[in-house]
Parts: C-alpha cells; sequence; structure tokens
C-alpha cells in the first residue's frame, strides 16, 4: 500500500517536570485531519511527553503507510533520526559518555521506524499562521496535561481540539514590531 498519512504529535509538560501529556493528529494525504488521540503521563518532563506522543503516533498508524511526522521538537526528532546510530554504536552513552536519557522511549520508536517509511518535518510551535496540525496536536497535549485523562476520536470525541491563538514564546518564534 502507498498510502501517504500526514500527522503531527506534540507534549506538553506544566512544570517540566509537571503534569505531562502527549498528542497525536492524523489527517488524509491532503492534509484534512481526521482522528487524534491525547494521553495523560502524571508528573514527567517535557522530553518524555514529546518522545510518547511520537511513539504513539507511530503505533497507530499500519506499517505500510508512509508517514509524514510534523513535530515542533529538535530534541526528539534528532534523537531518533540523528543520534540514535552513534548511542548504539557507543553502548548507549552519549557522546559525553553519560547513559542516554529517556533510552526506553528510544529504543521504542527505533523499533516502530524499522521498515517504515517515515519522513520528519520541524515545524517551529506556536506561530501565526503555523502549521495547523502540530497546532491541534499542541492544544490537546495541554489539555490532557492539565485534565490527567485520555480524549480523542478513539475515546468518543466528534471534534477537534480547538487551539488557542498563536502564542509568542521567547526564542521560539519570531518577534515582530
Amino acid at each position: 500500500m502507498n498510502e501517504c498519512i500526514i500527522a503531527a504529535c506534540d507534549g506538553a509538560s506544566k512544570g517540566n517536570p509537571g503534569p505531562a501529556a502527549w498528542a497525536w493528529v492524523v489527517a488524509d494525504a491532503q492534509g484534512n485531519p481526521e482522528r487524534w488521540e491525547a494521553g495523560p503521563l502524571g508528573t514527567a518532563t517535557n522530553n518524555v511527553a514529546e518522545l510518547t506522543a511520537l511513539a504513539e503516533l507511530l503505533e497507530s498508524t499500519g506499517p505500510a503507510a508512509r508517514v509524514e511526522v510534523r513535530m515542533d521538537s529538535q530534541y526528539a526528532m534528532n534523537a531518533v533520526t540523528k543520534w540514535l546510530p552513534g548511542w548504539k554504536r557507543n553502548g548507549w552513552k552519549t557522546s559525553g559518555g553519560k547513559p542516554v536519557a529517556n533510552r526506553e522511549l528510544v529504543t521504542r520508536i527505533d523499533a516502530l521506524l524499522a521498515d517504515r517509511t517515515v519522513t520528519f518535518r520541524y515545524v517551529p510551535a506556536h506561530q501565526v499562521n503555523g502549521d495547523p496540525l502540530n497546532a491541534i496536536a499542541d492544544q490537546a497535549a495541554s489539555e490532557a496535561a492539565v485534565a490527567q485523562c485520555r480524549a480523542g476520536t478513539a475515546h468518543g470525541a466528534t471534534a477537534l481540539p480547538v487551539p488557542a491563538p498563536a502564542r509568542s514564546t521567547k526564542g521560539r518564534s519570531e518577534a515582530s514590531g
């Protein structure tokens, strides 16, 4: 099957560490959102939330489908696309000789990426006219982090989370006059 799925995933932690959650949204090949899911993590870091969001997204999509993953976490993206081969070669140690943080999640994602066609696209967070799928995933993760309960189409939701107006975060968006 040559189906292409466009998806976004995001994690949120209110306090880092603090109440955390993950979320993903899947769209059709034209980019129209079709389904979403979000889940609580209890107390966790933002990096754990971001990696969990990616793992949950990959588990929710068929391995035969090509997937374009849009995400705003450079850490999660780099962990599985750039750093992973070196970590494996170094016995799961960083270049500084320390154990790799979040190894269990990275290993889980590595297994989910095997024999699949997945492309990653970095999208800046919290941008006016930014990526609409990322905005939905961001809002869903944020709401789940606060509520600490699962939500999404698989849990009876009939509507997508409505993204909050773009919020400027120093260092994450361009300042305008």
